[in-house]
């Protein structure tokens, strides 16, 4: 008797286990949340990576080579057009001066020729013994002849001293700001041997002076959003040094010409940035550069993660809620996006719910702590 009793009750207990877990499990395990579509706008960007540079950059070079003796300004510095940043100490090539040497000494040699000629037929000429056309001959050699020592002279000194006599501070020793700006770099010292640009050579840059008052930005878009932009689009330039401010500028430049990097086609792009007194931009400040590529006004978005694409056609849809926890399939037509929110040309309603497909409700995650 007793065994029934204590068999009855198991039975009892285990019919009750499964009624529980039939419950349960007759519940749907997902409780999907809604959203409806709304009104906004809807702006699509893209962003440009770069820097801002001066519009305007100078090398200064030397003319002459030779060691630099003097530097008159420093790194920062603001000069005008003319000012003096350097002198050099010309070191003659040897050949050279051996050669403007020669030209000296033979220059020398036909003056005092042609001198004593000149003056013995000034005699001749004042007595009558040669005629004037005899005379004025030997007077345009030895002027001819004079003007040549004092030639050779000049460029004997020039190779010496990289400078004539008389020239003053327009010599080739004296380097000079070509623009105005302020002094970006200075890459020697004193000390340093330079050399001279010329056709074959580069030479040696003595400074960089730059416009601090009109920089550009320079980046590089990719190909597949190059074809949407075009000269005067607004940019809006966020400076990596400066937190929380954007600089307004304008594109005004687009390359012809792509460039591949790391398997992607890249086209460098300026554009004019507009300062403001607020903080001093340097040279270099790695930039991003805002592009608007498209935008629509007040028009019907949903939030792009609602959004689920079909595995065989890649088609979008939307699940729209007909009842409680049950949806249908919805195909949307999208127009633009902004990666948060998407345009719908066609497919749902402001007044539609909208599964949030890929988030379960608080109720769900908090039985799912337990």
């Amino acid at each position: 008797m007793k065994k029934k009793i204590i068999f009855g009750t198991i039975a009892v207990l285990l019919i009750a286990v499964l009624l529980w877990f039939g419950a349960k499990n007759s519940k749907s395990p997902i409780e999907y949340e809604t959203e409806t579509a709304f009104i906004t706008n809807v702006v699509k960007k893209t962003v440009a990576t770069g820097k801002v540079v001066p519009l305007e950059e100078a090398e200064i070079k030397p003319k002459v080579s030779g060691i630099i003796e003097e530097i008159f300004v420093e790194e920062g510095a603001i000069v005008e057009i003319g000012d003096l940043i350097a002198t050099i100490r010309v070191v003659p090539n040897v050949a050279s001066l051996n050669s403007a040497q020669g030209s000296v000494k033979t220059a020398q040699l036909r003056y005092q020729n042609t001198k004593t000629l000149y003056e013995r037929n000034k005699g001749l000429f004042e007595k009558g013994v040669v005629s004037r056309q005899e005379f004025e001959a030997t007077e345009l050699n030895f002027n001819s002849s004079k003007q040549d020592l004092n030639n050779a002279q000049n460029n004997l000194d020039i190779i010496k001293k990289g400078s004539a006599a008389g020239m003053g501070k327009t010599a080739n020793t004296y380097v000079k700001a070509e623009i105005s700006g302020t002094i970006l770099e200075i890459p020697v010292r004193k000390g340093t041997q330079v050399i001279e640009s010329n056709t074959f050579n580069a030479g040696t840059t003595i400074a960089t002076i730059a416009d601090m008052t009109k920089m550009i930005f320079e980046g590089k878009v990719d190909e597949a959003e190059v074809g949407k932009i075009k000269n005067g689009t607004v940019l809006e330039v966020s400076l990596g040094a400066i937190e929380k401010k954007k600089y307004p500028a304008k594109l005004n430049f687009i390359a012809p010409k792509g460039t591949e990097e790391n398997g992607a086609v890249q086209f460098k792009i300026k554009g004019d940035v507009t300062l403001d007194d607020e903080f001093f931009v340097r040279a270099g400040y790695s930039a991003n550069a805002d592009i608007v590529l498209e935008k629509k006004d007040s028009v019907l978005c949903i939030k792009e993660a609602l959004l689920q694409f079909d595995k065989k056609s890649d088609e979008p849809f939307v699940e729209v809620k007909t009842g409680e926890q049950t949806f249908e399939r919805r195909t949307v037509e999208l127009g633009i996006s902004d990666g948060i929110n998407v345009e719908i040309l066609k497919g749902v309603t402001k007044k539609d719910e909208i599964k949030i497909w890929n988030k379960t409700s608080k109720k769900e995650g908090e039985e799912e702590d337990k």
